[in-house]
């Protein structure tokens, strides 16, 4: 009777993961609040992007540079998520690679705005090795599915789906330049990471 009693929380737990909650209980180290600062600064930075493209248009110089830090933090975000993770798990994996590939595809972009504000020409638009920014760029919007499928994972469900919603339009905003749909994208971000940074702040 006791080790069928035992055995019961284990059958109900997800395979390979481990909770944020969980995490927070020894003490934060400052690698730790360095990640954990980078679910505020990262989409509170993109979102001042977003907004700066939006007003000024999506050569501007000032945007671009709020864009290479907010896609620099982004990538601390990545890897603050996998960091709950277990150690073996494949999702943990998956997201170190996407994340660290789509971070420099994101960076790429960024100064891509920097140099078209210089009067340079457009990387996207030219044939040959210019064509790498694409699938780099790519990896970004792969790399926040993989969050998502992280979070919910960790029991962070709500914020899986606003992740995985937010990314699906990723593409939309940023490839088309649809400022309407860019700036509500990362108030959604903003909110999902934002709350999960207050959550470890609250259990901390």
């Amino acid at each position: 009777m006791t080790s069928t009693t035992a055995t019961e929380p284990a059958a109900t737990a997800t395979p390979g993961l481990s909770s944020p909650q969980e995490s927070v209980a020894a003490p934060a180290t400052p690698t730790d609040r360095i990640l954990d600062a980078s679910l505020i600064v990262a989409p509170l930075l993109y979102l001042v992007a977003d907004s700066t493209y939006a007003a000024r248009g999506w050569d501007d110089p000032t945007a671009g540079v709020f864009h290479v830090l907010g896609a620099i933090a982004y990538g601390f975000v990545v890897v603050r998520v996998l960091t709950w993770l277990a150690p073996d798990s494949r999702l943990r994996a998956w997201l170190l690679l996407a994340g660290l590939i789509g971070m420099a595809g994101n960076v790429a972009y960024g100064f891509e705005a920097i140099h078209m504000s210089l009067g340079d020409v457009q990387l996207v638009d030219q044939p040959g090795a210019a064509n790498l920014i694409k699938p780099l760029g790519l990896f970004f919007p792969l790399s926040f599915v993989l969050v998502a499928a992280a979070l919910r994972g960790l029991g962070a469900r709500w914020q899986a789906g606003l992740v995985l919603g937010a990314t699906i339009l990723w593409p939309v905003a940023h490839i088309g330049n649809v400022a309407a749909v860019a700036v509500p994208v990362n108030i959604a971000l903003t909110v999902a990471f934002g709350t999960l940074a207050w959550q470890r702040v609250r259990r901390g």
